[in-house]
């Protein structure tokens, strides 16, 4: 193998609790997270199809072997995480392709996470049963 074989392009995704390192290389479309062939990954093909969006809009599908370590949060969270580190990495590979994942709204971190539990609530706006007597 030459050295130019062995290079990769890698993003850091995270959303929620969810935080994805990937590494795309050049290959024949292989789609690795953990371990495990991402079909058997993600049991919900709406996951699968979330985490491919990047490669889908740029017309890139099948030209990168993707490898990917994710921890954290539930199954959604992690392909949203996925999403954004194959959107970040795809952007080390070719920067020009900015356009067009900011046009799709793939590189924005989405800010959204679980609000913390306030004093004299049961949860974070929950109150207790009001009672009369």
């Amino acid at each position: 193998m030459t050295i130019e074989q062995q290079q990769y392009y890698e993003g850091l995704g995270r959303r929620k609790e969810s935080s994805a390192r990937v590494r795309l290389s050049t290959g024949q479309g292989e789609f690795v997270v953990n371990s495990k062939f991402a079909e058997s990954f993600f049991s919900r093909k709406i996951d699968l199809r979330t985490s491919l969006a990047p490669l889908r809009v740029t017309g890139l599908k099948g030209d990168f072997d993707i490898s990917v370590k994710v921890s954290g949060g539930g199954i959604s969270g992690q392909a949203d995480a996925i999403r954004l580190g194959i959107a970040r990495a795809l952007l080390k590979f070719n920067p020009e392709l900015r356009k067009t994942l900011r046009k799709h709204n793939l590189l924005t971190r989405d800010p959204r996470a679980k609000e913390r539990k306030k004093p004299g609530l049961k949860r974070a706006r929950k109150a207790p049963q009001y009672t009369k007597r």
